[in-house]
């Protein structure tokens, strides 16, 4: 308890920190009760015009990158859990060295990748959700093939071979018996994948430099330097902050009760 209550105090004085006006946060000592409480932090920040193109922005790239991030790495971890082909071993030596590359190195290379391919199509160069997209799965698919990879190992072929025994083709026996006792794994890599694109911050600033193209990390980081102009508003930054957290909350609690269903059919199924 004492644990879980030290990490849960920063969200909890985050929410405080954004229902307090500006000069309740300044005051000694502080409070951590949350009186005089208002609304209109989060309506300073709701009406902020940058606000509601980044949310589009960051929730397009998001989304997108999901998608194609479990669609390849699903492939790729079947491809190397239950497939013999040549090539194999060096394919997974890639994904592991492609881990060891620091993202930073990649920077003024990826640059001039979207700069180059924009010239000719601009719906892949910079500023594009496509262009991002390709970055991001790229930066994400690598670890989510390992992921994969354990969940995949992990049920045994055994229960296609008897499926397929039974009279189901392979199709048949992979959809119906083994795909919900991944269903788990599959959850788990999408969260990580929307955590991953939702908070990335680096990327988006080398491949997003125009301000109508902004991600909502990159619009925070501007409406925090705006703040600064005329001295910090916390109690808006924290709004703004539990604002761009709400979404990964909706997400996640979608998710749980699908893992928490996939896993339970899944054994049943097994």
């Amino acid at each position: 308890m004492v644990v879980a209550l030290a990490w849960v105090f920063p969200v909890y004085w985050m929410l405080l920190s954004a229902l307090s006006p500006n000069a309740r946060l300044r005051q000694v000592p502080p409070s951590f009760l949350p009186t005089n409480a208002t609304l209109s932090n989060f309506r300073r920040v709701a009406t902020d015009p940058g606000f509601a193109s980044a949310l589009r922005m960051s929730l397009s790239i998001t989304l997108l990158t999901v998608a194609v991030v479990l669609t390849f790495a699903f492939l790729a971890a079947l491809a190397i859990s239950r497939f013999q082909f040549r090539g194999r071993r060096s394919f997974v030596l890639a994904v592991l060295f492609i881990q060891m590359l620091p993202a930073e190195g990649l920077f003024i290379a990826q640059y001039k990748m979207l700069s180059t391919i924009g010239a000719t199509v601009p719906a892949l160069g910079l500023n594009s959700v496509l262009g991002v997209t390709v970055l991001y799965s790229a930066a994400v698919i690598p670890f989510t093939v390992w992921m994969l990879r354990g969940f995949v190992a992990g049920v045994p072929a055994e229960l296609e071979e008897a499926a397929m025994v039974d009279g189901l083709s392979r199709t048949q026996a992979f959809i119906r018996i083994t795909f919900p006792l991944l269903a788990p794994g599959l959850v788990a890599s999408g969260v990580y994948a929307f955590l991953q694109a939702w908070n990335e911050f680096t990327i988006a600033l080398i491949a997003l430099p125009e301000a109508s193209s902004q991600t909502l990390p990159l619009w925070l980081r501007g409406f925090l330097n705006a703040s600064v102009n005329r001295g910090v508003d916390w109690a808006q930054v924290m709004a703004a902050s539990s604002l761009i957290a709400v979404p990964v909350i909706i997400f996640f609690l979608l998710v749980q009760g699908r893992m928490t269903s996939g896993l339970v059919s899944g054994a049943v199924k097994g």
